[in-house]
Protein backbone atom coordinates (compact mmCIF):
# COMPACT_ATOMS: atom_id res chain seq x y z
CA UNK A 1 0.00 0.00 0.00
CA UNK A 2 2.49 2.65 0.39
CA UNK A 3 4.62 1.29 -2.46
CA UNK A 4 1.42 2.90 -4.05
CA UNK A 5 1.01 6.18 -2.21
CA UNK A 6 4.71 6.95 -3.05
CA UNK A 7 4.32 5.82 -7.14
CA UNK A 8 1.18 8.23 -6.87
CA UNK A 9 3.18 11.08 -4.72
CA UNK A 10 5.80 10.83 -7.36
CA UNK A 11 3.72 11.12 -10.58
CA UNK A 12 1.72 14.04 -8.67
CA UNK A 13 5.51 15.48 -7.98
CA UNK A 14 6.35 15.36 -11.89
CA UNK A 15 7.27 19.07 -13.42
CA UNK A 16 4.86 19.92 -16.23
CA UNK A 17 6.57 20.96 -19.85
CA UNK A 18 6.06 24.38 -19.03
CA UNK A 19 7.28 24.43 -15.70
CA UNK A 20 10.07 22.77 -17.22
CA UNK A 21 10.56 25.05 -20.55
CA UNK A 22 10.53 28.09 -17.79
CA UNK A 23 13.35 26.68 -16.15
CA UNK A 24 15.45 26.81 -19.07
CA UNK A 25 14.51 31.08 -19.11
CA UNK A 26 15.69 31.58 -15.86
CA UNK A 27 19.37 32.34 -15.30
CA UNK A 28 21.55 30.67 -12.76
CA UNK A 29 20.57 29.29 -9.58
CA UNK A 30 17.75 29.17 -7.29
CA UNK A 31 17.96 29.48 -3.86
CA UNK A 32 14.85 28.84 -1.02
CA UNK A 33 14.59 31.17 1.96
CA UNK A 34 12.65 29.59 4.94
CA UNK A 35 12.69 25.63 2.89
CA UNK A 36 11.40 24.00 6.36
CA UNK A 37 7.84 24.96 5.52
CA UNK A 38 5.06 23.05 4.28
CA UNK A 39 5.93 24.24 0.71
CA UNK A 40 9.50 24.10 0.45
CA UNK A 41 10.58 20.94 0.36
CA UNK A 42 8.04 19.80 -2.33
CA UNK A 43 8.47 23.12 -4.42
CA UNK A 44 12.81 22.03 -4.42
CA UNK A 45 12.21 18.92 -5.19
CA UNK A 46 9.93 19.95 -8.00
CA UNK A 47 12.81 22.70 -9.01
CA UNK A 48 15.27 19.69 -8.95
CA UNK A 49 13.38 17.29 -11.36
CA UNK A 50 12.65 20.24 -13.67
CA UNK A 51 16.41 21.00 -14.03
CA UNK A 52 17.05 17.43 -15.31
CA UNK A 53 14.90 16.88 -17.60
CA UNK A 54 15.75 20.38 -18.73
CA UNK A 55 19.21 18.69 -18.55
CA UNK A 56 21.09 21.90 -17.02
CA UNK A 57 23.19 22.44 -14.99
CA UNK A 58 21.55 24.63 -12.04
CA UNK A 59 22.00 24.38 -8.30
CA UNK A 60 18.69 24.16 -6.11
CA UNK A 61 19.53 25.83 -2.75
CA UNK A 62 17.40 25.32 0.32
CA UNK A 63 18.11 27.76 3.65
CA UNK A 64 16.57 26.68 6.99
CA UNK A 65 17.20 26.55 10.47
CA UNK A 66 17.11 22.83 10.23
CA UNK A 67 16.98 22.22 14.42
CA UNK A 68 15.25 19.40 14.05
CA UNK A 69 14.37 16.07 12.08
CA UNK A 70 15.95 14.60 8.85
CA UNK A 71 15.00 17.21 6.55
CA UNK A 72 18.63 18.73 5.54
CA UNK A 73 19.11 14.97 5.05
CA UNK A 74 16.22 14.69 2.99
CA UNK A 75 16.66 17.28 1.14
CA UNK A 76 20.52 16.29 0.12
CA UNK A 77 19.34 13.48 -1.01
CA UNK A 78 17.47 14.73 -3.50
CA UNK A 79 20.10 16.77 -5.06
CA UNK A 80 19.38 19.97 -3.14
CA UNK A 81 22.00 21.75 -1.58
CA UNK A 82 21.21 22.85 2.24
CA UNK A 83 22.63 26.15 4.10
CA UNK A 84 21.60 26.53 8.08
CA UNK A 85 21.26 30.09 9.22
CA UNK A 86 18.75 31.91 11.47
CA UNK A 87 17.94 34.31 8.90
CA UNK A 88 17.31 36.46 11.88
CA UNK A 89 20.78 36.39 12.84
CA UNK A 90 22.36 39.24 10.75
CA UNK A 91 26.00 37.47 10.78
CA UNK A 92 24.27 34.60 9.71
CA UNK A 93 22.54 36.07 6.87
CA UNK A 94 25.17 38.36 5.52
CA UNK A 95 27.16 35.41 4.61
CA UNK A 96 24.76 33.42 2.67
CA UNK A 97 25.59 33.65 -1.05
CA UNK A 98 24.42 36.28 -3.17
CA UNK A 99 22.03 34.15 -5.82
CA UNK A 100 20.39 35.51 -8.61
CA UNK A 101 16.92 33.99 -7.89
CA UNK A 102 15.61 34.07 -4.35
CA UNK A 103 12.02 32.36 -3.29
CA UNK A 104 10.91 33.93 0.21
CA UNK A 105 9.03 31.96 2.48
CA UNK A 106 10.45 32.65 5.51
CA UNK A 107 7.46 33.72 7.99
CA UNK A 108 5.34 33.00 10.70
CA UNK A 109 1.77 32.23 11.31
CA UNK A 110 0.20 30.33 14.16
CA UNK A 111 0.90 30.90 17.40
CA UNK A 112 0.93 34.67 16.52
CA UNK A 113 -1.35 35.26 19.65
CA UNK A 114 0.89 36.12 22.43
CA UNK A 115 4.21 36.11 20.53
CA UNK A 116 3.14 39.25 17.79
CA UNK A 117 6.82 40.65 18.63
CA UNK A 118 8.24 37.46 16.86
CA UNK A 119 5.82 37.48 14.03
CA UNK A 120 6.68 41.37 13.23
CA UNK A 121 10.02 39.93 13.37
CA UNK A 122 9.76 37.31 11.04
CA UNK A 123 7.33 39.06 8.35
CA UNK A 124 8.77 42.78 8.58
CA UNK A 125 11.40 43.17 10.25
CA UNK A 126 13.48 39.70 7.81
CA UNK A 127 11.84 41.22 4.90
CA UNK A 128 14.14 44.44 4.88
CA UNK A 129 17.41 42.08 5.59
CA UNK A 130 16.56 40.45 2.82
CA UNK A 131 16.08 42.46 0.39
CA UNK A 132 18.93 44.55 1.46
CA UNK A 133 21.06 41.88 0.72
CA UNK A 134 19.78 40.51 -2.35
CA UNK A 135 19.11 43.68 -4.10
CA UNK A 136 20.95 42.07 -7.01
CA UNK A 137 18.52 39.42 -7.10
CA UNK A 138 15.03 38.78 -8.56
CA UNK A 139 12.49 37.86 -5.59
CA UNK A 140 9.59 36.08 -5.64
CA UNK A 141 8.23 37.04 -1.93
CA UNK A 142 5.00 34.85 -0.60
CA UNK A 143 2.55 36.70 1.06
CA UNK A 144 -0.98 35.57 1.83
CA UNK A 145 -4.46 36.37 0.69
CA UNK A 146 -5.33 37.14 4.59
CA UNK A 147 -4.29 41.05 4.01
CA UNK A 148 -7.34 41.17 1.69
CA UNK A 149 -11.32 42.44 3.14
CA UNK A 150 -13.98 39.65 3.41
CA UNK A 151 -16.24 39.96 0.55
CA UNK A 152 -19.65 39.21 -0.70
CA UNK A 153 -19.57 35.42 -2.23
CA UNK A 154 -21.24 37.04 -5.22
CA UNK A 155 -18.53 39.76 -5.57
CA UNK A 156 -15.86 37.46 -7.60
CA UNK A 157 -13.34 37.62 -5.37
CA UNK A 158 -10.90 40.25 -4.53
CA UNK A 159 -8.07 41.67 -7.38
CA UNK A 160 -4.46 42.81 -7.21
CA UNK A 161 -6.20 46.47 -7.01
CA UNK A 162 -8.28 46.45 -4.03
CA UNK A 163 -6.89 48.21 -1.10
CA UNK A 164 -6.02 45.41 1.54
CA UNK A 165 -7.77 45.48 4.77
CA UNK A 166 -6.27 43.23 7.29
CA UNK A 167 -7.45 42.07 10.62
CA UNK A 168 -5.77 41.08 13.29
CA UNK A 169 -1.92 41.42 14.19
CA UNK A 170 -1.05 38.38 11.52
CA UNK A 171 -2.43 39.49 8.16
CA UNK A 172 -0.96 43.09 9.56
CA UNK A 173 1.83 42.02 9.27
CA UNK A 174 1.88 40.34 6.48
CA UNK A 175 0.78 43.96 4.37
CA UNK A 176 3.76 45.49 6.25
CA UNK A 177 6.09 42.53 4.52
CA UNK A 178 4.42 43.53 1.20
CA UNK A 179 5.41 47.18 2.03
CA UNK A 180 8.85 46.36 2.97
CA UNK A 181 9.07 44.40 -0.55
CA UNK A 182 7.91 47.15 -2.05
CA UNK A 183 9.99 50.09 -0.41
CA UNK A 184 13.62 48.20 -1.40
CA UNK A 185 11.94 47.26 -5.09
CA UNK A 186 11.92 50.52 -5.57
CA UNK A 187 15.09 51.74 -3.68
CA UNK A 188 17.46 49.15 -5.32
CA UNK A 189 15.76 48.70 -8.56
CA UNK A 190 15.36 45.01 -7.40
CA UNK A 191 12.66 43.32 -9.50
CA UNK A 192 9.74 41.60 -7.46
CA UNK A 193 6.75 39.23 -7.45
CA UNK A 194 4.64 39.81 -4.27
CA UNK A 195 3.55 35.90 -4.63
CA UNK A 196 -0.51 36.09 -2.84
CA UNK A 197 -1.54 32.45 -1.56
CA UNK A 198 -5.13 31.63 -1.18
CA UNK A 199 -4.79 28.48 0.10
CA UNK A 200 -2.80 25.84 -1.00
CA UNK A 201 -4.50 21.90 -0.67
CA UNK A 202 -2.24 18.56 -0.62
CA UNK A 203 -2.65 15.01 0.54
CA UNK A 204 -1.18 15.80 3.75
CA UNK A 205 -2.19 19.12 4.67
CA UNK A 206 -4.83 21.89 4.17
CA UNK A 207 -8.63 22.96 3.59
CA UNK A 208 -9.59 19.89 1.94
CA UNK A 209 -8.12 17.49 4.61
CA UNK A 210 -9.26 19.35 6.89
CA UNK A 211 -12.90 18.82 5.63
CA UNK A 212 -12.64 15.08 5.08
CA UNK A 213 -11.07 14.40 8.25
CA UNK A 214 -14.31 15.84 10.14
CA UNK A 215 -16.44 14.13 7.61
CA UNK A 216 -14.82 11.11 8.41
CA UNK A 217 -14.46 11.61 12.15
CA UNK A 218 -17.94 12.86 11.88
CA UNK A 219 -17.15 16.11 13.50
CA UNK A 220 -19.31 19.26 13.07
CA UNK A 221 -18.61 21.39 10.37
CA UNK A 222 -18.85 25.59 10.64
CA UNK A 223 -20.45 27.12 7.71
CA UNK A 224 -20.13 30.29 9.40
CA UNK A 225 -17.81 31.13 6.33
CA UNK A 226 -19.08 28.91 3.45
CA UNK A 227 -17.22 29.66 0.73
CA UNK A 228 -13.11 29.26 -0.21
CA UNK A 229 -10.45 28.88 -2.74
CA UNK A 230 -8.04 26.80 -3.31
CA UNK A 231 -5.05 25.31 -5.69
CA UNK A 232 -3.24 22.52 -5.57
CA UNK A 233 0.40 22.56 -3.76
CA UNK A 234 1.89 21.57 -7.10
CA UNK A 235 0.54 24.03 -8.87
CA UNK A 236 1.26 26.85 -6.81
CA UNK A 237 4.88 25.43 -6.41
CA UNK A 238 4.78 25.60 -10.41
CA UNK A 239 3.35 29.23 -10.27
CA UNK A 240 6.52 30.09 -7.96
CA UNK A 241 9.12 28.94 -9.66
CA UNK A 242 8.00 30.22 -12.80
CA UNK A 243 6.97 33.77 -11.25
CA UNK A 244 11.17 34.14 -11.22
CA UNK A 245 10.39 35.05 -15.08
CA UNK A 246 7.89 37.87 -13.85
CA UNK A 247 9.23 40.16 -11.34
CA UNK A 248 9.42 44.15 -11.66
CA UNK A 249 10.48 47.04 -10.27
CA UNK A 250 7.84 48.50 -8.77
CA UNK A 251 7.28 45.31 -7.03
CA UNK A 252 4.49 43.34 -9.20
CA UNK A 253 1.89 41.68 -6.86
CA UNK A 254 0.20 38.52 -7.95
CA UNK A 255 -2.96 36.62 -6.84
CA UNK A 256 -2.44 32.96 -6.83
CA UNK A 257 -5.52 30.68 -6.11
CA UNK A 258 -7.78 28.02 -8.21
CA UNK A 259 -10.19 29.59 -10.29
CA UNK A 260 -13.57 28.11 -8.17
CA UNK A 261 -15.15 29.93 -5.22
CA UNK A 262 -15.76 27.01 -3.63
CA UNK A 263 -18.65 24.90 -0.85
CA UNK A 264 -17.47 23.56 1.92
CA UNK A 265 -20.82 22.25 2.38
CA UNK A 266 -20.32 20.42 -1.39
CA UNK A 267 -16.51 19.87 -0.63
CA UNK A 268 -17.94 18.25 2.49
CA UNK A 269 -20.86 15.94 0.52
CA UNK A 270 -18.30 15.07 -2.37
CA UNK A 271 -16.18 13.34 0.94
CA UNK A 272 -19.20 11.87 2.78
CA UNK A 273 -19.78 10.53 -1.03
CA UNK A 274 -16.14 8.54 -1.09
CA UNK A 275 -16.43 7.64 3.22
CA UNK A 276 -19.93 6.87 2.99
CA UNK A 277 -20.60 9.16 5.68
CA UNK A 278 -22.97 12.18 6.12
CA UNK A 279 -21.45 15.61 7.17
CA UNK A 280 -22.61 16.70 10.28
CA UNK A 281 -23.15 20.92 9.62
CA UNK A 282 -23.43 24.06 12.11
CA UNK A 283 -24.56 27.90 11.92
CA UNK A 284 -25.38 29.72 9.34
CA UNK A 285 -22.97 31.11 6.28
CA UNK A 286 -22.41 34.74 6.81
CA UNK A 287 -22.41 35.53 2.95
CA UNK A 288 -19.24 36.61 3.05
CA UNK A 289 -15.47 35.19 2.89
CA UNK A 290 -11.44 35.57 1.92
CA UNK A 291 -11.90 35.44 -1.66
CA UNK A 292 -9.39 35.83 -4.17
CA UNK A 293 -9.53 36.57 -7.87
CA UNK A 294 -6.96 34.88 -9.56
CA UNK A 295 -7.61 35.45 -13.39
CA UNK A 296 -4.00 37.77 -13.89
CA UNK A 297 -2.31 34.51 -12.43
CA UNK A 298 -4.12 32.10 -14.98
CA UNK A 299 -3.70 34.62 -18.22
CA UNK A 300 0.13 34.67 -17.53
CA UNK A 301 0.38 30.63 -16.56
CA UNK A 302 -2.81 29.08 -17.77
CA UNK A 303 -5.79 26.84 -15.01
CA UNK A 304 -3.63 24.97 -12.39
CA UNK A 305 -3.17 21.76 -13.68
CA UNK A 306 -5.08 19.94 -11.07
CA UNK A 307 -8.48 20.44 -11.20
CA UNK A 308 -10.33 20.50 -7.56
CA UNK A 309 -12.25 17.27 -8.32
CA UNK A 310 -8.91 15.23 -9.12
CA UNK A 311 -7.39 17.11 -6.17
CA UNK A 312 -10.64 15.91 -3.80
CA UNK A 313 -10.38 12.30 -5.36
CA UNK A 314 -6.42 11.98 -5.17
CA UNK A 315 -6.86 13.35 -1.27
CA UNK A 316 -9.52 10.89 -0.49
CA UNK A 317 -7.51 8.00 -1.63
CA UNK A 318 -4.81 8.97 0.45
CA UNK A 319 -6.37 9.34 3.34
CA UNK A 320 -8.56 6.22 2.87
CA UNK A 321 -4.91 4.10 2.46
CA UNK A 322 -3.17 5.48 5.36
CA UNK A 323 -0.79 8.08 3.63
CA UNK A 324 0.64 10.42 6.40
CA UNK A 325 -1.12 13.58 7.42
CA UNK A 326 0.62 16.79 8.96
CA UNK A 327 -1.25 18.51 12.32
CA UNK A 328 -1.09 22.30 10.13
CA UNK A 329 -4.62 23.25 10.28
CA UNK A 330 -5.22 26.51 7.74
CA UNK A 331 -7.66 28.02 10.35
CA UNK A 332 -9.20 28.78 6.85
CA UNK A 333 -12.76 29.20 9.13
CA UNK A 334 -11.26 32.09 11.19
CA UNK A 335 -12.77 35.69 10.96
CA UNK A 336 -11.28 37.64 13.86
CA UNK A 337 -8.04 37.19 12.62
CA UNK A 338 -5.58 35.46 15.76
CA UNK A 339 -3.93 32.51 14.79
Amino acid sequence: MQTDLAKLEKEILAPSAALVADIKKIEGDIMLLGIGGKMGPSMAELAVRAIKEANLDKKVIGVSRFSSGGLQKELEDIGVETIACDLLNPDELKILPKIPNIIYLAGHKFGTTGNEDFTWAMNTYLPGQVSEHFKSSKIVAFSSGNVLPFVSISNGGVSEETTPEPIGEYAQSCLGRERVFQYFAKKNNTPVLIYRLNYAVDFRYGVLVEIAKAVLEGKEIDLTTENVNVIWQGDANEIALRSLLHCESPAKILNVTGPEILSIRWIAQCFGHYFDQTPIFINAPTGTALLSNASECHKLFGYPRTSIREAIDITAKWITEGGELWNKDTHFQERGGKF
